[in-house]
């Protein structure tokens, strides 16, 4: 790989950043905290989703210091529909660790910010440049897949070493007074141009002449990728248990899948409830797929209304579908199933 390739990028990217940049609350206003917030959402979530869960969840927790004494169930629910529920936990214990050892402010320091929950390289870079302008690259998908293709590069980008390649490589390209705006012209170029699973709109990028895929004419040969193993595939059946008006919910284990989560019972396909239920099947409900990064769950689901009530384990719960509503995160693996409940 090339790296001169990527130097002369710098002054036409920040010039059509400046021009066409999405107005978004986390640009307009870059303080630290808001930053952060936006850029944990924004992991494997696109700007579109996430816009009307940050304005949410800012008015709920607008500092350091109320995300940090936050009851976690609200917290979950106001994550709800975003996936990825460990990212809210980890903000909250890095808010914690925030609130005790720095006097509730992040850090102005990569190392520093690498040691909270839940910050990874990216988010480090993302936080460092946009927030403090510091010369720190934020190296993820949409960075990797514009240098690949500005550098014909046919390495694999999906691996630890691809990404200490170009985090070392942008690191001396960054303008000391603009680092934040070339961290957000790279996202912005790989969000609405440089696009992946499909063509680039190369007519509209700003570096196209720069670009060696787009010279050579083959830019949906990069970025390379290493082939990904099949997902493990597992047939479920779903519970929609009803009794006097309430709905059965289950807590999932501390660890694990959907860790700590509500959710609608459910077991692999032939197995049975630990539940003293009694013997006929029920209603079908119909059939869904839900697909986790490593795991796909094809689901049928059984409507049962229960005659008399059920003695429960610890972790189980009956609920009132106000209760749901208000009150309880459950995983969008079940939203199928959740919209055939009157709420």
């Amino acid at each position: 790989m090339d790296r001169s390739a990527l130097t002369p990028i710098v002054r036409p990217l920040l010039d059509w950043y400046q021009q066409q940049r999405r107005c978004l609350p986390w640009r307009e206003d870059p303080q630290p905290y808001a930053v952060w917030i936006s850029e944990i959402m924004l992991q494997q979530t696109r700007v579109e989703a996430v816009l009307p869960y940050f304005s949410r969840f800012l008015a709920a927790f607008p500092d350091v210091k109320s995300l940090a004494a936050a009851p976690e169930e609200q917290l979950l629910k106001l994550w709800e529909g975003l996936g990825y529920y460990s990212r809210a936990r980890n903000l909250q214990k890095a808010a914690r660790i925030l609130m005790e050892r720095y006097d509730g402010q992040l850090p102005a320091d990569v190392q520093t910010l690498l040691r909270l929950p839940g910050i990874g390289e990216y988010t480090a870079g993302a936080i460092a440049s946009i927030a403090f302008g510091l010369p720190e690259p934020a190296v993820d998908g949409n960075v990797l897949r514009i240098c690949a293709r500005i550098c014909a590069d046919e390495e694999p980008i999906d691996t630890p070493a691809a990404k200490k390649k170009y985090r070392e490589a942008l690191r001396p390209l960054y303008p000391p007074e603009h680092a934040g705006d070339f961290t957000q012209a790279l996202m912005e170029l790989g969000a609405c141009v440089c696009l992946p699973n499909g063509a680039p709109l190369c007519e509209k990028c700003p570096v196209r002449e720069l670009c060696r895929a787009f010279q050579e004419g083959n830019q949906l040969a990069f970025p390379v990728k290493a082939p990904k193993k099949p997902r493990k595939t597992e047939e479920r059946t779903v519970w929609l248990l009803g009794f006097q008006g309430k709905i059965l919910l289950h807590k999932r284990p501390d660890k694990g899948l959907l860790a700590g989560l509500w959710e609608l019972p459910n077991a692999l396909a032939g197995e049975k409830l630990p539940l003293a239920l009694p013997p006929e099947e029920g209603q079908a409900c119909g059939r869904a797929v839900h697909v986790f990064s490593h795991l796909e769950w094809h689901m049928e689901g059984r409507r049962l209304e229960l005659a008399e009530e059920i003695p429960l384990p610890e972790g189980w719960r009956w609920v009132s579908p106000q209760e749901l509503r208000r009150d309880y995160a459950l995983p969008s693996a079940f939203s199928f199933f959740l919209k055939q409940i009157v709420l």
